[in-house]
C-alpha cells in the first residue's frame, strides 16, 4: 500500500475513532493521563486530521516533494500541549522514506500511540519504520520541539548533525473594529480551543484605539459552559484574577477569560494580552519586527501581512509548517 492511500485510510480510521462510542473507555483514559485533552478537544483534532488527510490534500501536499530513496534515522522529539500536535512530523518523516524514531511526550502518549497503532495495521510495512524510544543516540537528523529553553540544549546536544528545533511560539489576532458578530464568535474558536494552550492559539490582540471590549465579552459568553467546566482552566483563571487583583494591576474581565494591556505576546492560560493602535501601517511594522516570534496572525487582510480568517487558527493544512519551516524539503534533502 503506497504512502497516500495509507494515509486516506488513516484519516477514515481517525474518523471512526471520534465518532465511536467510547465503549472501552478509551477516551476517559485519555483524558486521565492529561486532563486537559477533554473528549471535546480530542474528538476536535481527529476529525480536524481526518479532514486534512483526504486524498485531494495528500496529494496536493506530497506533489511538491521527490522522495530519493535514502533512508535516514529521523529523531523526533514531540510536544504535549495539544493532542497530537507531534503527528505531522511523523507523517511527514515517513512520507519521506525515512525511519521515525519518536521520544513522544508523556502528556501525549497513550492518544499518540494509539493513532500510530492504527497507522501501522493499515499498512504493516510501516512497522518497521516506527520505533518509539526514550533516548535519541544514533539518528542521522533530528525534528525536535520545545520551549526557548529546551531549544538551547538541543542546539547543542546535536549541533552534530542536520536538525530542526522549533522554540515558543505565539499567535495573535488584529481587529479592526468593524468585525461582525459571526468573525467574533469564530475568533473564540482561535482563543479558547485546546484551552488555549498551543502556538496556535490567539494570546493576544491588536485593537485600534478607543476600542470597547462589551461587545467581544457577550459574542464570547456561549464559551463559557465549556471552559469552566474544565477545572484547570478555572483555576488558573481564579490564580490569575488574584494576582491582578493583589497588585493591583489594571485589567478587564468577564471572569471567562481575561484581558491584560501588555506589550508581550505570550500570555498566561485564561490571560489575553492586548495592545491598542492608531492604524494598520504600525500594526504591520510591528508584527514584521515579531515575525521570528509569531506562529500565525488572525484577522481580515492587512497589506503586508500573511493572516487567516477568523476560526481557522487550529485548522492548519498539511502545507502549513510549524513556524514556517519546510519539513519535508528538509526530509528529501537529507
Amino acid at each position: 500500500m503506497d504512502i497516500i492511500a495509507s494515509y486516506t485510510a488513516l484519516g477514515k480510521a481517525l474518523k471512526a475513532l471520534a465518532s465511536a462510542d467510547d465503549t472501552s473507555g478509551f477516551m476517559l483514559k485519555v483524558s486521565q493521563e492529561n486532563p486537559w485533552f477533554t473528549r471535546e478537544e480530542v474528538v476536535f483534532a481527529l476529525l480536524a486530521w481526518s479532514d486534512a488527510l483526504e486524498e485531494v490534500h495528500l496529494r496536493k501536499w506530497l506533489s511538491a516533494y521527490t522522495v530519493v530513496g535514502n533512508p535516514k534515522k529521523v529523531g523526533l522529539i514531540l510536544a504535549g500541549n495539544v493532542p497530537l500536535v507531534g503527528l505531522h512530523d511523523v507523517l511527514s518523516v515517513l512520507a519521506s522514506g525515512h525511519q521515525a524514531l519518536i521520544k513522544p511526550s508523556s502528556d501525549d502518549r497513550l492518544l499518540f500511540q494509539k493513532v500510530i497503532s492504527l497507522l501501522q495495521e493499515i499498512n504493516p510495512a510501516l512497522v518497521e519504520r516506527i520505533s518509539f524510544v526514550e533516548r535519541l543516540t544514533t539518528v542521522d537528523a533530528l525534528i525536535a520541539t520545545g520551549s526557548n529553553n529546551s531549544s538551547r540544549y538541543f542546539e547543542y546536544y546535536f549541533k552534530h548533525i542536520p536538525h530542526i528545533i522549533r522554540k515558543n511560539r505565539n499567535s495573535l489576532a488584529v481587529l479592526q473594529g468593524n468585525e461582525t458578530d459571526e468573525a467574533l464568535f469564530a475568533l473564540g474558536e482561535d482563543i479558547f480551543r485546546y484551552y488555549g494552550l498551543g502556538c496556535r492559539n490567539v494570546s493576544k490582540l491588536f485593537v485600534p484605539e478607543g476600542y470597547r471590549f462589551d461587545r467581544l465579552f457577550e459574542v464570547l459568553e456561549p464559551y463559557r459552559i465549556r471552559m469552566n467546566s474544565n477545572t484547570r482552566y478555572a483555576n488558573n483563571l481564579d490564580y490569575n484574577l488574584a494576582l491582578l487583583l493583589v497588585n493591583r494591576e489594571a485589567h478587564l474581565t468577564n471572569h471567562l477569560f481575561i484581558l491584560r494591556e501588555q506589550t508581550g505576546l505570550g500570555s498566561p492560560i485564561s490571560v489575553i494580552f492586548y495592545e491598542t493602535y492608531q492604524n494598520l501601517a504600525e500594526v504591520r511594522e510591528k508584527l514584521l519586527a515579531e515575525r521570528e516570534s509569531l506562529q500565525c496572525v488572525i484577522g481580515h487582510p492587512v497589506e503586508g501581512l500573511q493572516t487567516l480568517p477568523f476560526g481557522q487558527s487550529q485548522c492548519p493544512a498539511l502545507w502549513d509548517y510549524a513556524d514556517g519551516v519546510d519539513t519535508m524539503a528538509f526530509l528529501t534533502g537529507l
